[in-house]
């Protein structure tokens, strides 16, 4: 494989970082087997680097509502509309992982509508499309028609927060050209 760069902007080396940021890269490691991109692109900015985490591990590590493929199937599907690379290929392996279905984050990427989803999902995915595409449209009507479906006002919350924090994500992953790390794309397959 050809070396290519991680980010347009500087990358700072591990042992540049403050202790905080390098001690969650190193067990980010230790666990995954490799650094994800993401973290060593955002520790170029080490405040917005914790707040990122931060509000990424809210959203995202929660055991109650949602589960965790399902969190991972509302980023896979927006950041496919926001065209970031970066999102739908790290996302769509944990997905991959997550839903224990090979099959799914290629799916949901490309065409949500006729992904192999549950009713469930399907609704879910729907709604988050309608915030990624126009938040700006979402009624009480909409919200009172998620409730009907069964999601709980917490888990209405989650599918929109979730969409809104990538939407910012996949910006951000935009801007700096992040690049997916190669690993990423033969997880789960």
């Amino acid at each position: 494989m050809t070396e290519h760069a991680i980010s347009r902007f500087p990358v700072p080396a591990l042992d540049e970082m403050p202790e905080d940021i390098r001690d969650m890269i190193e067990t980010v490691q230790e666990k995954s087997g490799f650094v994800p991109n993401v973290f060593l692109a955002l520790a170029y900015r080490p405040d917005e680097f914790r707040a990122f985490f931060a509000a990424h591990d809210a959203l995202m590590d929660k055991s109650e509502g949602l589960s965790k493929a399902e969190r991972e199937m509302i980023v896979v599907a927006t950041s496919a509309v926001n065209d970031c690379l970066y999102c739908v290929v790290a996302h769509g392996a944990i997905l991959r992982i997550r839903a224990k279905n090979p099959l799914i984050a290629d799916q949901v990427a490309v065409n949500p509508r006729k992904a192999d989803l549950s009713d469930r999902e399907r609704h879910m995915v729907d709604f988050a499309l309608k915030m990624v595409n126009d938040s700006a449209s979402v009624t009480d009507a909409d919200i009172d028609a998620m409730r009907d479906k069964g999601f709980t006002t917490d888990e209405i919350w989650d599918i929109g927060a979730i969409t809104a924090f990538f939407a910012m994500s996949n910006r951000l992953a935009n801007l700096t050209s992040m690049r997916p790390n190669d690993e990423f794309y033969s997880m789960a397959r």
